[in-house]
């Protein structure tokens, strides 16, 4: 027996370093996988290396696995003594066939701490376990404490970039700083990928998708363009996957962030309160625009810029609204009876409902002039041209004097100072009122084959009156 055993820990030593030298050989292995094979049936390596994916043999799984764990136990309880390089090839060996062992993660975090691991190392295995293993929560909990590391250092360089004085240090770290700047746009769109695939292989991943939404608010934070890009990019992956509500989640997130985007002025995109190299998506106006001057009682460029941008976001987020109840609309009529697209439609349209009602409370406790009425109505896309304005301001003696706002197809637009915009017309989208959702509703029931999607439609249709009517 004592025989046998010594003969397994010769084997798995020599597995764990085959893992090791696989790595070496080819770091570009992008998958992980377990061979069925009950028993060896050569005198050769478990460990199979094929193009850039990574197999082991299933019959040595059984001694490996054991092996590794019972000497990073004892490591930890002070037992027994491992060098820092076999306790990198030992845990990286544990936790690509079992990443959900919490102890491994910390021993790494210390190795990564000391200076012996660099925070790609770690990202890199974690990806690949997710391959095998995509919900593992400690895997992305230590993904998460990995990133914030490598936000920390970001943020320790612009720190100290602002203390430094001018010469050549303050050169020197602004260089480190467009590096750090660089590697963390990098490490964003890294970071998307792997969820991405994670999402693939497992349904509704919640642990996937959290983990995405942590990435956005902390490397993201303020940068509009990711999130626009995002909301385009996760349009097609929620039509393939019409019954993952997590998807759909994401997507809701994507919108309320975008919504208070738009309605916020930083002067450039942040993360964690640090500026960065990323622009905002926020409009912003032309340095002429705010060199204007207040002349014949009409607004300064400043105010009219200002004004103009808030028109802008508002139209912005008037079509953002549209093209997701859309979307919804599409979806719902090629795969009836999926309860996920319902749920859906129903948060957006609560979320716009809420979004209008603090719009119109704000414009009356200011008191202004501008007024959103969004009526009962289904109006379609309309295209507001110069002449629709014609008329519409006078300046008499230094004294502005507005005529009655003119509504289009029921829309009343704030009042209008940037003649740029008028002469280049602005496309406005059909409002979404209760009317219109009535009418897809009984459009579907009419139309419905589908005793699920007319199970759907009806509750979604008392929920309509019960919850929105009332509000109304």
């Amino acid at each position: 027996m004592a025989e046998s055993e010594e003969e397994v820990d010769v084997l798995v030593q020599r597995v764990v370093k085959d893992i090791a030298n696989a790595f070496k050989r080819n770091p570009n292995i992008d998958e992980i996988g377990v061979i069925p094979c009950p028993e060896a049936r050569y005198n050769r390596s478990p460990i199979v290396l094929v193009e850039n994916k990574l197999g082991v043999e299933s019959w040595c799984v059984k001694f490996l696995l054991p092996y590794v764990h019972n000497k990073l136990l004892l490591y930890r309880q002070r037992k027994h003594w491992l060098d820092r390089e076999a306790l990198v090839d030992i845990t990286c060996t544990l936790l690509l066939l079992n990443p959900d062992f919490t102890t491994a993660w910390n021993v790494r975090k210390e190795l990564l701490q000391c200076g012996v691991l660099h925070p790609e190392k770690d990202l890199y295995l974690g990806q690949l376990a997710l391959t095998k293993f995509p919900k593992s929560p400690e895997t992305w909990i230590h993904r998460r404490w990995v990133l914030q590391q490598i936000l920390d250092q970001f943020l320790a360089v612009g720190h100290n970039k602002n203390q430094e004085q001018q010469g050549e240090a303050e050169q020197a770290n602004a260089e480190r700083s467009q590096q750090l700047s660089d590697h963390l746009a990098r490490t964003l769109h890294q970071e998307m990928r792997v969820c991405s695939d994670a999402a693939c292989r497992y349904p509704s991943n919640y642990n996937a998708w959290s983990h995405r939404i942590w990435v956005l608010q902390h490397m993201a934070k303020g940068n509009g363009k990711v999130f626009h890009d995002e909301l385009s990019s996760m349009r097609l992956w929620v039509s393939m996957h019409v019954s993952d509500h997590s998807g759909f989640h994401y997507r809701q997130f994507l919108l309320q962030e975008l919504i208070t985007e738009h309605y916020q002025t930083p002067a450039s995109a942040t993360i964690n309160g640090s500026s960065q190299h990323w622009s905002s998506t926020v409009p912003s106006s032309s340095p002429h625009q705010h060199s204007c001057t207040q002349t014949n009682g009409e607004l300064s460029g400043a105010e009219a810029a200002s004004e103009d941008d808030g028109q802008l976001s508002f139209t912005t987020v008037l079509q953002l609204f549209q093209q997701e109840i859309e979307l919804c609309s599409d979806l719902i009529q090629s795969f009836p009876g999926h309860e996920t697209l319902w749920s859906h439609r129903r948060h957006v349209f609560y979320l716009w409902n809420q979004w209008k009602r603090e719009q119109q409370h704000q414009c009356s406790s200011r008191g202004d002039n501008k007024s959103i009425h969004l009526n009962d109505s289904d109006p379609g896309m309309s295209e507001v041209s110069p002449q629709s304005y014609a008329g519409r301001e006078e300046s008499v003696n230094g004294q502005r004097h507005a005529s009655e706002p003119m509504e289009v197809d029921r829309v009343s637009l704030p009042n209008p100072h940037d003649s740029k915009r008028l002469k280049r017309g602005v496309l406005l989208p059909g409002t979404l009122t209760l009317t219109s959702e009535h009418s897809f509703v009984n459009s579907i029931l009419d139309s419905c084959c589908n005793p699920e999607q007319r199970r759907f439609a009806v509750a979604y249709k008392k929920w309509l009156d019960t919850v929105i009517g009332l509000q109304s």
